[in-house]
């Protein structure tokens, strides 16, 4: 099935081809999906897209009169896909539910220890012979309460090594899975209590288009001063805004972040050579406890094999006429807020 391959990357270039090459001949772009560029798909009967690229209506609509009848999604979200849409025209959509979540997890742990023992900053005082110990004062992960929003597989192996460190874990999920709760002494809660009770609070739940802020400057406010915040989730699910102020407020007292809600203009490119056009994002690098990676949480060479594999089942199920179960039908909907507590 010939596939054109929107929103290239150089690291992943060399595992789809080796995945896919023979059997599924790649067209690779480097440009993002987009109205102008959906064009480029034409001849092709599949593309495969990344999470950077837009597949609303209007871009389905170009696809779709390109000839393409089928879009393999190489990540987990799809909030940038229309999928009533997609259904309307016949194209099948499908993703990768699952490539490492090892690797998020691990890198969420890894945002907080870098905050609380402030390696960068540690690093850079040491690289100009600057051996005092003075603001490098973290604290023991040991015994600390850490609130987990979103308990799915990501959020579950987070709680498995936690518990490692001794720390009392607490839990918001609208589905709450006791045997998850059981095996790591965890225990559910509310969304409220949760951010009133943790020191830490790491973000794990899916992003649903056209929901609301899920950490927004309301709740922000009912979270314990100093709290440590992560997000490896989805951008859009932190009001950045609302965070800078909590920053300034010293409300906020460490952010780590490897995603941005307007990372799309940003992240995946070279912009060193360009001066700075987003003015949150600067500010937010001018904040020492603030610690920013540009969504690499997933990189590591056992999810770039598993993203290729995964995509090459999802053409050749298509190819086949197979049924797959990594398609999608429909949206999630958020459910709103409300007390989630052991049976």
């Amino acid at each position: 099935m010939k596939t054109t391959v929107f929103s290239t990357k150089p690291f992943e270039r060399a595992y789809l081809s080796d995945a896919l090459g023979s059997e599924h001949p790649l067209s690779f772009i480097e440009a993002n999906l987009t109205v102008e560029t959906a064009a480029l798909a034409h001849g092709s009967e599949a593309v495969a897209i990344f999470s950077t690229d837009d597949a609303s209506a209007p871009v389905l609509d170009v696809l779709h009169a390109q000839g393409v009848r089928f879009m393999t999604i190489r990540a987990t979200g799809h909030d940038q896909v229309d999928l009533e849409h997609a259904q309307r025209l016949g194209l099948h959509v499908a993703n990768v539910p699952e490539y490492s979540p090892y690797a998020i997890a691990e890198h969420a742990v890894a945002l907080m220890l870098a905050l609380n023992r402030r390696l960068i900053q540690a690093d850079r005082q040491l690289r100009a012979y600057d051996f005092r110990l003075d603001e490098l004062i973290g604290f023991d992960l040991h015994g600390k309460t850490v609130g987990i929003i979103g308990l799915g597989h990501i959020g579950g192996i987070v709680a498995g090594i936690l518990k490692g460190f001794g720390c009392r874990l607490l839990g918001y999920d609208p589905l709450p899975n006791q045997e998850l709760a059981q095996r790591h002494g965890l225990t559910y809660t509310t969304l409220e209590q949760l951010c009133a009770e943790a020191d830490i609070i790491t973000l794990h739940a899916p992003m649903v288009p056209h929901a609301p802020y899920l950490i927004n400057a309301a709740l922000l406010a009912q979270m314990k001063p100093g709290v440590m915040l992560i997000n490896t989730s989805r951008g859009a699910e932190l009001d950045t805004e609302a965070a800078l102020a909590a920053l300034d407020s010293g409300q906020l007292g460490y952010l780590g972040l490897d995603v941005y809600e307007r990372e799309q203009a940003l992240f995946f490119q070279d912009h060193s050579q360009r001066p700075p056009t987003d003015a949150v994002f600067a500010r937010l690098l001018t904040y020492p406890n603030v610690l920013i990676t540009g969504h690499q949480a997933f990189l590591t060479q056992e999810a770039l094999r598993n993203i290729a594999a995964t995509t090459h089942q999802n053409l050749d199920a298509w190819a086949s006429g197979q049924s797959l179960a990594t398609e999608l039908t429909h949206a999630p909907v958020r459910q709103a807020a409300q007390p989630v507590l052991p049976h």
